[in-house]
C-alpha cells in the first residue's frame, strides 16, 4: 500500500517562498513517477511539476519558479517554491505512480496514489 504524506504549506505575501515535502511509504521514488498538482477552490486540480526517472517537467506558470527534485535519504519529494503570486494559491497534493507514461504526467485521472494535501495561501 501506497501512501504519501505532504507537509509545508503555510501563508506566505506575495513574493515569498516555501518548502513543499511529500514522504513516501511503500512506494521509492527511484522506480515510482512523483507528481505535485494543486487546487484552487472552485477549480479543476491542476498539475505543477513531475518527475520521472531522470526527467523533470514543469507546468509553464510555474517554471523558472519553483523546482521539484527528491530527496533520497527520506525517500521524499520536494517542491521548492519561490516569488509565490496569490495565483499560486491552492491545495497542493503529492502523487505518484509506478507506470504512468510521460504523455499522461500532466493528467490528475492517470496517477494511482495521492496524498491528503497541504494548503498555500499567498497574499498581497
Amino acid at each position: 500500500q501506497v501512501q504519501l504524506v505532504e507537509s509545508g504549506g503555510g501563508s506566505v505575501q506575495d513574493g515569498g517562498s516555501l518548502t513543499l515535502s511529500c514522504v513516501a511509504s511503500g512506494a521509492t521514488f527511484n522506480v515510482y513517477a512523483v507528481g505535485w498538482f494543486r487546487q484552487a477552490p472552485g477549480k479543476e486540480r491542476e498539475f505543477v511539476a513531475a518527475f520521472k526517472r531522470g526527467d523533470i517537467h514543469y507546468a509553464d506558470s510555474v517554471k523558472r519558479r519553483f523546482v521539484i527534485s527528491k530527496d533520497s535519504s527520506r525517500n521524499a519529494a520536494i517542491l521548492q517554491m519561490n516569488s509565490l503570486k496569490p495565483e499560486d494559491t491552492g491545495i497542493y497534493y503529492c502523487a505518484a505512480d509506478r507506470g504512468i507514461i510521460t504523455s499522461s504526467l500532466r493528467r490528475a485521472r492517470e496517477w494511482d496514489y495521492w496524498g491528503q494535501g497541504t494548503q498555500v495561501t499567498v497574499s498581497t
